[in-house]
C-alpha cells in the first residue's frame, strides 16, 4: 500500500487532525509543518499533493505507538529502512496493544480468516524460513477490520 493511502485510513479511523499529526510526528523526534503534513493527507488527484516519503510514515507509526501506549525508556525513535507492508502491519499491531488472538478477530472484521501460525509469519524477520511477505490487499483488509472495530460514528 502506498504511505498516504495508510495515513489518510489511519487519521480518518482514529479522527486524527493535521495538527494531531504534526504532534505525534514529533514524538517520533520529526519536526513538520502542518501544510506539509497536509498535502501528504490530500488524494492524488488534488495539485497540492505530495507522496509521503518512507521516513515520514515510519515516524508516524513509531510517534503513534508512543501516543498510544507511551515511550519506552531507552528506546531509539529512528525509523527502520525499508518499508514493507509488514512494517507497518507489525507497528499497528504494537500500537494498538493487539495480542495474535486480536489480530485474528480484526482480519476477520475485514472478511480475511488465516491461522495463527500463518499471522505469525507475517511478523518474523525476512530472512526466517518461515518469513511471509504482507501483501497489499492483507494489510487492506486489516485496516478494514480496524475500522470496524476502532472507528467513533456520531451516533455511538
Amino acid at each position: 500500500m502506498d504511505n498516504n493511502e495508510v495515513l489518510r485510513q489511519v487519521c480518518d479511523i482514529f479522527t486524527i487532525s493535521d495538527m494531531k499529526m504534526v504532534a505525534i510526528l514529533g514524538l517520533a523526534d520529526l519536526q513538520m509543518a502542518r501544510e506539509q503534513v497536509g498535502c501528504w493527507l490530500k488524494k492524488a488527484d488534488d495539485p497540492d499533493f505530495q507522496l509521503c516519503p518512507d521516513a515520514g510514515i515510519l515516524s508516524f507509526l513509531d510517534g503513534f505507538i508512543i501516543d498510544r501506549r507511551g515511550k519506552k525508556e531507552g528506546v531509539s525513535t529512528q525509523p527502520e529502512q525499508p518499508l514493507t507492508n509488514n512494517a507497518v502491519f507489525r507497528k499497528l499491531k504494537i500500537a494498538l496493544d493487539l495480542k495474535a488472538e486480536d489480530v485474528l478477530a480484526v482480519l476477520r472484521l475485514g472478511n480475511v480468516i488465516i491461522s495463527k501460525h500463518e499471522l505469525s509469519a507475517f511478523f518474523r524477520k525476512p530472512d526466517h524460513k518461515h518469513y511471509r511477505e504482507c501483501k497489499d490487499q492483507l494489510l487492506r483488509d486489516f485496516l478494514i477490520g480496524v475500522s470496524r472495530k476502532y472507528r467513533v460514528t456520531s451516533d455511538g
